[in-house]
């Protein structure tokens, strides 16, 4: 078999390997194995999902293994990601799941594993769970009768997890702004709107309807046309669009502009930095951040830690560091402070808050950079050879660097969760970044299409 974990848990085409009700089966019973649990009683796992079809049956497998094995289960239905990572750290269980595909199309799913610290379990946990399934002994594993697990459902889930968001921002009235919020017909269709409501603001909802196929269709923080053109239509003076599992977002100010995740970030730093709150005086990004932020915060004084592409590694150098601000350019950003993960709804208070505190509209408070001309081009591949082992696509990318240096830079990664290779070109030049993103997926092409 193949492996199962990627850049971000295990994920795939939905009745496809890895993602089969057979494997979440023993992938529930290898984690219940590899974490301990000695019976009914000993250990609990909080399972959470999206609104994809295919979730039900990766929660039944899933949980079947986990009871099969010792642990008991508490389910808690279509909610964030975020969710499942603060519920599993203050109910006290060992572990956090969530059956999602984050912004993929519907027919794909995944799962997603949280420790009990509410942090992605380390890839050495990951790596002893997988190996349990690769070898395939977890299959004929089994505990007797009396210590199988049992299964509960959590009602008030919803109602935990509003409080703890609320609290982020201190109930904080949000009275006076008109917000349209697109939750892309994924798990924060029912708890976003309510948060937005209960704290005063006028909220124009979308992509709110859930029907297990049209999650991401058209919608959410990967189609920001959607939510961009009612802000214009209802003259509204915010929208905000989250993702499948809502654990990033992306705004648009009133005249329907996007702000992404650097503004974002780069406008909380500024905050943070202001009020004496920023940690180590440090933001986190990755190297897919626009060289715009990266000057914006040295000109503010505020220094830049740099990672791979992640929200796994922004919040690993986070931690290490103990800052309390980083993010990625797609929406992810991590309030250490409140959260164990990106968060899109915590991260969408903290940004109204901010417009309300400052009496400032987004497009002023994202006004502090001026972005580079910056591509990024997915191609789909049908093979992902180690780029250094391709001669062509090696020398292409080392002639832009060359050519670009000093004024742009070129970035050319896999995808960790999809079959595609990103090329991000960004030049003080606009011609420089459309030559080098051509030329650059013109050998892509021939070379892995």
């Amino acid at each position: 078999m193949k492996k199962l974990f990627g850049t971000d848990g295990i994920r795939g085409k939905a009745n496809t390997y890895p993602i089969t009700p057979e494997i979440a089966l023993q992938v529930g019973k290898a984690i219940a194995h590899v974490l301990g649990a000695e019976g009914h009683g000993s250990l609990k796992a909080i399972v959470g999902k999206d609104t994809r079809l295919s979730g039900y049956m990766l929660e039944s497998a899933l949980a079947s293994g986990l009871v099969s094995m010792g642990m008991d289960v508490f389910e808690i239905g279509p909610m964030p990601t975020p969710t499942v990572a603060h519920l599993t750290k203050s109910m006290g269980a060992a572990c956090g799941i969530m059956i999602t595909a984050s912004h993929n199309p519907s027919d794909d799913n995944g799962i997603k594993i949280f420790g009990p610290d509410g942090f992605k379990l380390p890839d050495e946990v990951e790596n002893d769970i997988e190996e349990h399934v690769l070898r395939g002994e977890i299959k004929s594993a089994h505990i007797s009768t009396e210590m199988i697990g049992k299964a509960y459902r959590i009602d008030d889930a919803r109602g935990r997890y509003i409080e703890f968001a609320k609290s982020s921002i201190k109930n904080k009235s949000l009275k006076g702004l008109k917000v349209v919020l697109d939750c892309a017909n994924g798990s924060g269709y029912y708890i976003a709107p309510l948060i937005l409501k209960e704290l005063g603001a006028e909220v124009i909802k979308t992509a709110t309807e859930p029907d297990g196929y049209n999650i991401n269709r058209m919608c959410g923080a990967t189609y920001i046309k959607n939510v961009s053109d009612l802000v214009v239509a209802h003259k509204a003076d915010v929208g905000i669009s989250l993702d499948g599992d809502a654990d990033r977002v992306i705004f648009c100010d009133s005249r329907g502009n996007e702000v992404n995740g650097d503004r974002i970030i780069g406008m909380c730093a500024l905050d943070l930095k202001e009020r004496n709150a920023l940690s180590g005086n440090t933001v986190v990004v990755t190297t897919m951040s626009n060289m715009g932020l990266h000057n914006a915060m040295k000109e503010a004084g505020i220094n830049v830690g740099i990672t791979a592409v992640g929200d796994r590694n922004v919040i690993e150098l986070m931690r290490e560091k103990n800052y309390n601000l980083g993010g990625e350019q797609s929406g992810h950003v991590i309030f250490m402070d409140y959260a164990t993960t990106g968060d899109g709804i915590i991260t969408a208070l903290h940004v109204l808050k901010l417009m309300i505190s400052r009496q400032k509209t987004l497009s002023e408070l994202a006004n502090f950079m001026s972005e580079y001309p910056q591509t990024l081009k997915n191609i789909k591949v049908t093979k992902k050879v180690p780029i250094e082992e391709i001669p062509a696509l090696r020398d292409i990318i080392a002639a832009s660097e060359r050519d670009l240096d000093g004024h742009g830079r070129t970035v050319v990664r896999y995808s960790g969760t999809e079959n595609k290779i990103r090329i991000l070109v960004e030049a003080k030049q606009e011609n420089d970044v459309k030559k080098w993103v051509k030329k650059i997926g013109d050998v892509v092409e021939k070379e892995l299409c």
